[in-house]
């Protein structure tokens, strides 16, 4: 239960300045399959930091799709999400990827800009009826 609640947390804090309620609560509804979570990061290489027992961050990727990539909110700004992602990124070169594609939130778009990745297309995505704004942006490596 600690990833999802990092999840739901990180979403609802860190993203509310540039989606409505409504928008964050169909996004991180609260109500998280967990067998279906724990399938995907056992199928996925998965990165979970920690401190004290407590997790602070995880990510996972799926060879060239970077699933997710998620701070608890009071570990923000510390360079965490930099060294998970780097960890990714890393085994995705080491298993012979040249590219990385991630739908990244509003909130999250100026980090992956900062670390290389570029905007293919801005999209809406249905959530529960709702739209929620997001960005396709891929980052290559050269082998």
């Amino acid at each position: 239960m600690k990833l999802p609640k990092c999840f739901i947390n990180t979403v609802h804090f860190i993203n509310k300045n540039d989606y409505s309620e409504e928008q964050l609560n169909v996004w991180a509804t609260g109500n998280v399959d967990i067998a279906a979570w724990n399938d995907s990061f056992l199928k996925h290489y998965t990165v979970v930091a920690e401190i004290n027992d407590k997790i602070i961050a995880f990510g996972d990727i799926d060879e060239d799709y970077l699933n997710r990539l998620y701070v608890h909110k009071d570990y923000q700004g510390q360079g965490i999400a930099t060294a998970v992602l780097e960890r990714l990124e890393q085994h995705a070169k080491e298993n012979g990827e040249v590219k990385i594609t991630t739908y990244a939130s509003i909130t999250s778009k100026p980090f992956f800009e900062k670390r290389g990745y570029a905007i293919i297309k801005e999209q809406q995505v249905e959530r529960g009826g709702i739209m929620l704004t997001n960005f396709v942006m891929e980052k290559s490596f050269t082998k």
